[in-house]
């Protein structure tokens, strides 16, 4: 199978190049970046008390871009022999052969190179983090093949961000950062077994596993607790950093846009369960806003 296949006519090879490569790392596809972006801040504002220093801001903003980039690159790296049998992953570079193995294991190298070095400009506990952090991202993609919880997995690396920007701001890792993280574990797991549901018909056929898998006709049951869960946590966090009444609200507003998820994917078409997924952006930038709105009003 020749690269010509995948060049597009009249298309300088460089760009053809270089699209396939911005499809690898889902540059075209940017919830990820989002979702993994919103608990990052969402500790950055608490940790700091208001907003962080610009250079604080910048290497954890474009790191979670680095990492969740590489993280998609590892993942199709893992799932290059699951993916062209799984309708929605089928064009994807890796499983069309327009990117090889070897070029998608350079690309996650300079990926993770970069993110890297932005963290050895924060102080050594971060930095220690950092490492930690590396080996969820490496690890995630292959736990599908041997249990059926990679979502909870997921959220373990998606989460990272949140003791790592305590440490960068405060030197230390306090107990509010552990609650921050696992209120983040839920919901990742959450969102994550949405995205599941879309393929889990595909996955079945191909022997992998999800939560979307072992929820079986429990998954909107198992979905509501996990939700739960999580606004607890969320609760608790506010309780612990003391968070007023505008991130009181902003909770109120977050349980609404799920209770609107759970509405629009009830019948669990796979078309509504990627809806479901892609809209706990909404729910990430509602807490952000509630916590964000009341520390810049403390200062």
């Amino acid at each position: 199978m020749g690269y010509e296949r995948f060049q597009s006519a009249g298309q300088p090879r460089w760009r053809e190049r270089l699209g396939q490569y911005w499809k690898l790392v889902r540059g075209d596809r940017p919830i990820g970046v989002l979702l993994l972006l919103w608990p990052t801040w969402w500790a950055l504002w608490i940790s700091a008390a208001g907003v962080p220093s610009l250079w604080t801001l910048f290497v954890f903003t474009a790191g979670v871009w680095l990492t969740r980039s590489a993280g998609c690159v590892i993942n199709d790296y893992a799932d290059r022999w699951l993916d062209p049998q799984v309708e929605r992953t089928r064009g994807r570079p890796l499983a069309t052969g327009a990117v090889s193995g070897r070029e998608a294991l350079l690309v996650f190298a300079v990926l993770m190179i970069a993110a890297f070095a932005l963290v050895l400009t924060l102080n050594r506990l971060t930095i220690y983090l950092s490492i930690v952090g590396l080996f969820l991202a490496a690890s995630y993609p292959y736990l599908k093949r041997y249990t059926y919880l990679p979502q909870v997995y997921l959220g373990l690396a998606f989460g990272w961000g949140i003791p790592m920007a305590f440490a960068a701001v405060q030197g230390s890792v306090p107990p509010v950062a552990w609650v921050l993280y696992f209120a983040n574990i839920l919901w990742a797991t959450a969102y994550d077994t949405w995205y599941a549901m879309v393929d889990r018909d595909d996955d079945l056929r191909a022997g992998s596993k999800s939560t979307a898998i072992l929820f079986g006709d429990m998954d909107l049951i198992a979905q509501t607790v996990l939700y739960a869960l999580m606004f607890a946590a969320l609760w608790m966090v506010g309780r612990q950093a003391q968070l007023g009444l505008y991130y009181w609200a902003a909770l109120g507003v977050a349980a609404l846009l799920v209770a609107y998820e759970f509405l629009i994917a009830r019948h669990r078409e796979r078309e509504a369960c990627f809806r479901a997924f892609l809209h706990n952006n909404w729910v990430g930038a509602a807490v952000f806003a509630g916590i964000a709105i009341h520390q810049v009003l403390q200062t």
